[in-house]
């Protein structure tokens, strides 16, 4: 963990990443989303996988339209897996990636269960689950494990009347976890 922070403090891109999370976690949603977007624009669609999915994956979080959020958790993933392919990742960073898929996947889950598509969300929820051997057992973990059982009891209970409803789902996203934040 200490390594991945030294790397990010080494790179530029991630840096610029966290300072705009932090915009975004005080409550600037809308001057994160700009300078996200102008970001995602500069760094391009063949920059390193761990930037774009970082970026995407904040991105998403300042989404006020559920299609959209959904559009951006989905090039999270992808960069995401792109990482975990080999033939793009560096070495040390492919390792760490597969601690992202549990929140991803969770995201994901969130936005197809905002979207009134429950089966999809179940899906991504049993690849969440799949992933959460790789997370720490510290307060991301926590969140995350947290987020996926949260999801789990809503969908649950949505099986009744409201099934299906666009909405009917709450948000349990765990924001700015896949970043390695």
């Amino acid at each position: 963990m200490a390594e991945q922070r030294g790397q990010a403090a080494d790179d530029p891109v991630m840096t610029r990443i966290g300072q705009i999370a932090m915009l975004q976690h005080a409550g600037d949603r809308e001057e994160a989303q700009q300078r996200f977007a102008a970001l995602w624009e500069e760094i391009g669609p063949h920059a390193d996988p761990l930037h774009r999915c970082t970026l995407a994956h904040y991105m998403a979080d300042t989404q006020q339209d559920p299609a959209e959020e959904l559009r951006w958790d989905l090039l999270a993933l992808e960069a995401a897996d792109g990482l975990t392919d080999g033939s793009a990742a560096p070495a040390h960073t492919a390792p760490a990636v597969r601690g992202f898929y549990p929140s991803l996947h969770l995201n994901l889950a969130a936005d197809y269960a905002r979207l009134g598509r429950p089966d999809t969300a179940r899906d991504h929820l049993r690849e969440a689950r799949a992933h959460v051997d790789a997370l720490a057992d510290d307060g991301h973990g926590h969140q995350v494990l947290g987020g996926i059982e949260r999801l789990e009891r809503e969908l649950a209970a949505a099986d009744g009347p409201a099934q299906g409803t666009p909405g009917a789902v709450g948000r349990p996203r765990a924001e700015g976890e896949a970043g390695g934040g």
